[in-house]
């Protein structure tokens, strides 16, 4: 499951920046295990950078742009009602009367709460007057009725 994304490097030594990191700050401590777009890899080296930002080194040389990741049996166990942003992308989104919105493309951090991005631009928020019914196994999202709007 993706916890970050290799960015720029940052000083001499091969570190790099992670971008879009997880909020646990666990994933890139020294002795970590992470995958490299899907090879496992080690931090072996971890520092918060300017605008506390966390830069990790790992035991080889990857490429900028790469993604990294753990395994799912890794992660912990959510509370009911609670998901992984992975669960959710990809959902097929549908109002309540059954009206195709589109698929989920990402979960987008908001000053309130969070929203769905879906593929057609429209963003839903995540609120109990907004989804109706979150349901990652059967593959879908309902929507309550005049809850998407256009970014």
């Amino acid at each position: 499951m993706p916890v970050g994304r290799v960015g720029r490097p940052h000083g001499l030594d091969g570190a790099f920046v992670v971008e879009r990191p997880s909020e646990d700050e666990r994933r890139y401590s020294v002795g970590a295990n992470l995958l490299v777009d899907g090879v496992p890899a080690e931090v072996v080296a971890s520092r918060l950078v300017g605008g506390g930002r966390r830069a990790i080194r790992l035991d080889r040389q990857v490429d900028r742009g790469a993604t990294l990741a753990v395994r799912r049996a890794e992660l912990p166990v959510l509370e009911d009602g609670r998901f992984y942003v992975f669960e959710l992308v990809g959902l097929e989104a549908v109002e309540e009367d059954g009206r195709p919105l589109g698929r989920v493309r990402d979960v987008l951090p908001g000053p309130a709460n969070d929203n769905l991005e879906l593929d057609s631009g429209a963003l839903v928020p995540l609120v109990e007057d907004a989804i109706l019914e979150l349901d990652p196994a059967a593959g879908r999202v309902v929507v309550a009725r005049g809850f998407t709007g256009d970014r």
